[in-house]
Protein backbone atom coordinates (compact mmCIF):
# COMPACT_ATOMS: atom_id res chain seq x y z
CA UNK A 1 0.00 0.00 0.00
CA UNK A 2 1.68 3.48 -1.10
CA UNK A 3 1.17 6.22 1.25
CA UNK A 4 1.29 9.73 0.62
CA UNK A 5 3.20 12.30 3.21
CA UNK A 6 4.90 15.33 3.83
CA UNK A 7 9.20 14.52 3.58
CA UNK A 8 11.02 14.17 6.63
CA UNK A 9 14.46 15.18 6.87
CA UNK A 10 15.17 11.26 7.04
CA UNK A 11 14.03 11.27 3.40
CA UNK A 12 16.73 13.77 1.81
CA UNK A 13 18.69 11.13 0.42
CA UNK A 14 16.67 8.49 -0.17
CA UNK A 15 14.49 10.71 -2.64
CA UNK A 16 17.74 12.45 -3.82
CA UNK A 17 18.50 9.30 -5.20
CA UNK A 18 15.17 8.38 -6.62
CA UNK A 19 15.50 11.46 -8.44
CA UNK A 20 19.24 10.44 -9.82
CA UNK A 21 17.94 6.97 -10.97
CA UNK A 22 14.65 9.08 -12.50
CA UNK A 23 16.75 11.89 -14.06
CA UNK A 24 20.70 11.49 -14.00
CA UNK A 25 22.77 14.22 -13.57
CA UNK A 26 20.92 16.53 -16.40
CA UNK A 27 18.56 17.55 -13.63
CA UNK A 28 21.10 19.95 -12.64
CA UNK A 29 20.99 21.52 -15.94
CA UNK A 30 17.55 22.29 -16.49
CA UNK A 31 16.58 25.92 -16.02
CA UNK A 32 13.87 24.99 -13.83
CA UNK A 33 16.94 23.88 -11.23
CA UNK A 34 18.63 27.78 -11.27
CA UNK A 35 14.83 28.27 -10.15
CA UNK A 36 15.14 25.83 -7.07
CA UNK A 37 18.95 25.95 -6.48
CA UNK A 38 19.40 27.56 -2.91
CA UNK A 39 16.39 27.59 -1.74
CA UNK A 40 13.37 25.64 0.48
CA UNK A 41 10.23 24.18 -0.80
CA UNK A 42 6.76 25.47 -0.32
CA UNK A 43 5.84 21.79 -0.39
CA UNK A 44 7.70 18.35 -0.61
CA UNK A 45 5.53 15.00 -0.39
CA UNK A 46 6.90 11.42 -1.30
CA UNK A 47 5.12 8.18 -1.72
CA UNK A 48 6.03 5.57 0.49
CA UNK A 49 5.20 1.70 0.32
CA UNK A 50 6.17 0.40 3.46
CA UNK A 51 9.94 2.07 4.29
CA UNK A 52 10.54 2.06 0.96
CA UNK A 53 10.39 6.00 -1.00
CA UNK A 54 8.96 5.41 -4.52
CA UNK A 55 7.27 9.06 -5.58
CA UNK A 56 8.47 12.84 -4.79
CA UNK A 57 7.27 15.89 -5.78
CA UNK A 58 7.53 19.31 -4.82
CA UNK A 59 6.70 22.65 -5.14
CA UNK A 60 8.67 26.22 -5.31
CA UNK A 61 7.36 29.34 -4.54
CA UNK A 62 8.02 31.67 -7.71
CA UNK A 63 6.99 34.95 -9.09
CA UNK A 64 5.00 34.28 -12.57
CA UNK A 65 5.98 37.67 -13.61
CA UNK A 66 6.21 40.79 -11.51
CA UNK A 67 4.13 41.02 -8.69
CA UNK A 68 2.18 37.48 -9.41
CA UNK A 69 2.99 34.69 -6.93
CA UNK A 70 2.97 31.46 -7.90
CA UNK A 71 4.29 27.95 -7.35
CA UNK A 72 6.69 25.70 -9.62
CA UNK A 73 5.95 22.06 -9.59
CA UNK A 74 8.86 19.80 -10.12
CA UNK A 75 10.70 17.73 -10.19
CA UNK A 76 8.22 14.91 -9.77
CA UNK A 77 9.67 11.15 -9.76
CA UNK A 78 8.40 7.41 -9.79
CA UNK A 79 10.50 4.40 -8.90
CA UNK A 80 10.94 2.73 -12.36
CA UNK A 81 9.21 -0.20 -11.25
CA UNK A 82 6.47 1.36 -9.82
CA UNK A 83 5.53 3.61 -12.68
CA UNK A 84 1.85 3.29 -14.02
CA UNK A 85 0.30 2.81 -10.77
CA UNK A 86 -1.23 6.39 -10.90
CA UNK A 87 1.40 7.23 -7.77
CA UNK A 88 2.50 10.26 -9.99
CA UNK A 89 -1.10 11.36 -10.80
CA UNK A 90 -1.76 10.65 -6.87
CA UNK A 91 1.23 12.61 -5.69
CA UNK A 92 0.51 15.68 -8.34
CA UNK A 93 -3.32 15.76 -7.20
CA UNK A 94 -2.36 16.12 -3.28
CA UNK A 95 0.18 18.87 -3.83
CA UNK A 96 -2.24 20.76 -5.89
CA UNK A 97 -5.03 20.19 -3.24
CA UNK A 98 -2.69 20.90 -0.45
CA UNK A 99 -1.47 24.74 -2.81
CA UNK A 100 -5.05 25.26 -2.86
CA UNK A 101 -5.87 25.38 0.70
CA UNK A 102 -2.54 27.08 1.81
CA UNK A 103 -4.46 29.81 -0.81
CA UNK A 104 -1.96 29.76 -3.67
CA UNK A 105 -3.19 30.71 -6.65
CA UNK A 106 -1.39 29.36 -9.13
CA UNK A 107 1.12 26.01 -10.36
CA UNK A 108 3.44 26.21 -13.19
CA UNK A 109 6.09 23.93 -14.34
CA UNK A 110 7.96 22.44 -17.24
CA UNK A 111 6.38 19.46 -18.63
CA UNK A 112 4.40 17.26 -21.00
CA UNK A 113 0.97 18.61 -21.81
CA UNK A 114 -0.98 15.49 -22.27
CA UNK A 115 0.24 14.08 -19.23
CA UNK A 116 -0.41 17.14 -16.85
CA UNK A 117 -3.57 18.46 -18.61
CA UNK A 118 -5.49 15.76 -16.64
CA UNK A 119 -4.50 18.00 -13.40
CA UNK A 120 -6.00 21.13 -15.44
CA UNK A 121 -2.66 22.19 -17.20
CA UNK A 122 -1.50 24.03 -20.02
CA UNK A 123 0.02 26.70 -21.89
CA UNK A 124 -2.90 28.56 -22.69
CA UNK A 125 -1.79 31.59 -20.34
CA UNK A 126 1.63 30.95 -20.25
CA UNK A 127 2.15 32.46 -23.47
CA UNK A 128 4.09 35.84 -22.35
CA UNK A 129 5.75 34.20 -19.57
CA UNK A 130 9.73 33.22 -19.98
CA UNK A 131 11.84 31.49 -18.07
CA UNK A 132 15.95 32.58 -17.26
CA UNK A 133 17.17 30.07 -19.41
CA UNK A 134 17.05 27.56 -22.09
CA UNK A 135 13.38 25.39 -22.20
CA UNK A 136 10.82 24.40 -24.72
CA UNK A 137 8.13 27.15 -24.68
CA UNK A 138 5.32 24.42 -25.41
CA UNK A 139 6.18 22.83 -21.94
CA UNK A 140 5.51 25.48 -19.89
CA UNK A 141 2.24 24.71 -18.42
CA UNK A 142 0.30 26.86 -15.48
CA UNK A 143 -2.83 25.34 -13.76
CA UNK A 144 -4.72 28.16 -11.90
CA UNK A 145 -6.11 27.00 -8.32
CA UNK A 146 -8.18 30.03 -8.27
CA UNK A 147 -10.02 31.65 -11.48
CA UNK A 148 -8.16 34.25 -13.14
CA UNK A 149 -4.53 33.73 -11.70
CA UNK A 150 -2.61 33.65 -14.88
CA UNK A 151 -5.21 36.52 -16.47
CA UNK A 152 -2.61 38.65 -18.17
CA UNK A 153 0.66 37.16 -17.22
CA UNK A 154 3.49 38.28 -18.68
CA UNK A 155 7.22 38.83 -17.79
CA UNK A 156 10.16 36.92 -16.56
CA UNK A 157 9.48 33.64 -14.18
CA UNK A 158 11.64 34.13 -11.16
CA UNK A 159 12.27 32.67 -7.84
CA UNK A 160 10.75 34.30 -4.68
CA UNK A 161 10.83 31.72 -1.97
CA UNK A 162 13.10 31.51 1.11
CA UNK A 163 16.80 30.68 1.02
CA UNK A 164 17.83 27.35 2.45
CA UNK A 165 20.44 28.17 5.32
CA UNK A 166 23.98 27.69 3.59
CA UNK A 167 26.54 25.67 5.43
CA UNK A 168 29.60 27.50 7.42
CA UNK A 169 32.56 26.15 4.89
CA UNK A 170 35.31 27.54 8.08
CA UNK A 171 33.01 25.45 10.20
CA UNK A 172 33.62 22.62 7.52
CA UNK A 173 37.20 23.23 6.85
CA UNK A 174 38.33 23.23 10.45
CA UNK A 175 36.57 20.20 11.46
CA UNK A 176 38.27 18.37 8.82
CA UNK A 177 41.26 19.87 9.38
CA UNK A 178 40.76 18.77 13.08
CA UNK A 179 40.43 14.84 12.01
CA UNK A 180 43.48 14.71 9.63
CA UNK A 181 46.30 13.12 11.12
CA UNK A 182 49.54 15.80 11.55
CA UNK A 183 52.01 14.72 8.78
CA UNK A 184 55.30 16.24 9.65
CA UNK A 185 58.69 16.13 6.70
CA UNK A 186 60.76 13.75 7.40
CA UNK A 187 64.41 13.73 7.04
CA UNK A 188 66.46 11.93 4.88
Amino acid sequence: MVTIRPERPADVERRESLLDVSYGPIRFAKTSERLREGRLPELSLIAAEGRRLVGTVRLWRIAAGPGRPALLLGPLAVAPDCRNRGIGSTLVQQALRVAARRAHRAVLLVGDAPYYGRFGFSSAKTGALWLPGPYERHRLLGCELAPGALDDAQGLISACGPLAAKPDLAALVAGLVANQPIRGSRAA
